[in-house]
């Protein structure tokens, strides 16, 4: 019956959620309506030997490492930050609502609600695809961007829903960027 619902599911053009999976590093949720946190980083974030030792870390050290600003943080830069903030926002409402999100100088954290026949690893692939190609123009490379792989937790309830809220939009404060939240620029504490 599986087999035959995601056969029917790609042949009218719709999304077939993998619920659990995992493509050989985080394990991840995919499941339609399902409000997610998701974090993706650049490619440079972590050194090698921080990666490895942080592979049976808690999700709070590694964001302890990134906040730490290891690689270039090309997204410190305006344009490649604005380019970032533009393609989450290009399909709010069509594929995802957008929750929260803030862009940090290496690393991304979002919170959206799938809508019914997207993919959570189709939209992540459509923000860093996009997003890699233009930014890579700016700052005259080529190469990996992103970081293959992303994190992402799906929200138990609205406490969690709203601890999770808080926790993205407070990071630039956290990291000492900022002295208030809505301060930092790339995120959706300034409209709040």
């Amino acid at each position: 019956m599986i087999k035959w619902t995601a056969r029917f599911q790609r042949a009218q053009g719709m999304a077939f959620h993998k619920g659990w999976h995992s493509r050989g590093y985080l394990p991840h949720f995919d499941s339609p309506e399902t409000t997610q946190f998701v974090t993706f980083r650049l490619a440079d974030s972590l050194p090698r030997h921080v990666t490895e030792m942080l592979r049976a870390s808690s999700p709070a050290e590694i964001d302890h490492e990134l906040d730490s600003g290891h690689g270039a943080c090309s997204l410190r830069r305006e344009e490649i930050a604005t380019l970032v903030e533009n393609a989450l926002l290009h399909f709010d409402g069509g594929r995802y609502r957008l929750l929260a999100w803030c862009i940090m100088p290496n690393h991304v954290h979002t919170v959206i609600e799938l809508l019914q026949g997207h993919r959570l690893g189709s939209v992540l692939h459509s923000w860093k695809s996009f997003t890699a190609n233009k930014a890579n123009a700016i700052i005259g490379r080529t190469g990996a961007f992103w970081h293959d792989d992303y994190f992402d937790r799906y929200m138990r309830d609205e406490n969690h829903l709203q601890r999770t809220i808080d926790y993205v939009e407070r990071n630039p404060l956290t990291a000492k960027l900022v002295d208030l939240p809505r301060n930092w620029r790339w995120s959706s504490a300034r409209f709040r």
